[in-house]
């Protein structure tokens, strides 16, 4: 393991155990905007989807620094903050991005998307997130 990805998997230490993370984007005027969203880690990445047209993902084409936090489901954060940057995925990778969140999920993450249906709203857009490696 070089010294990089040992970094990159101890960064992601404190996420372990949590099930949401808080993302935090930057409006271009620069006030922060923290969303609680579902995540699924792999390869050392965090990935998630939400819809096209949220404002997350708007913040993000603008601006894709974001700061991740473990946190409770509501929001409530349950530890500190960590750079990162995220990328919007195109749409090929989304059954792959879809397929470790089902992994993490289970059966929780076909009820989301049941409701999903339900509402007539889909998420329709993966998003990647990648720690920003402290400098020591």
């Amino acid at each position: 393991m070089t010294v990089s990805q040992k970094q990159v998997n101890n960064t992601f230490a404190v996420l372990r155990g949590h099930k949401y993370i808080s993302l935090t984007t930057f409006r271009k005027s620069g006030k922060t905007v923290s969303t609680p969203i579902g995540f699924a880690e792999e390869n050392g990445k965090f990935y998630a989807s939400t819809r096209s047209h949220s404002g997350k993902v708007k913040r993000i084409r603008n601006n894709p620094n974001v700061q991740v936090a473990p946190c409770t489901q509501r929001g409530k954060l349950l530890g500190s903050a960590m750079e990162g940057v995220a990328r919007i995925l195109p749409a090929d990778h989304e059954e792959h991005v879809k397929a470790v969140l089902k992994r993490r999920y289970g059966w929780q993450k076909s009820i989301g998307n049941f409701i999903d249906k339900i509402r007539g709203t889909k998420r329709d857009c993966c998003l990647e997130i990648t720690p920003v490696e402290e400098k020591k």
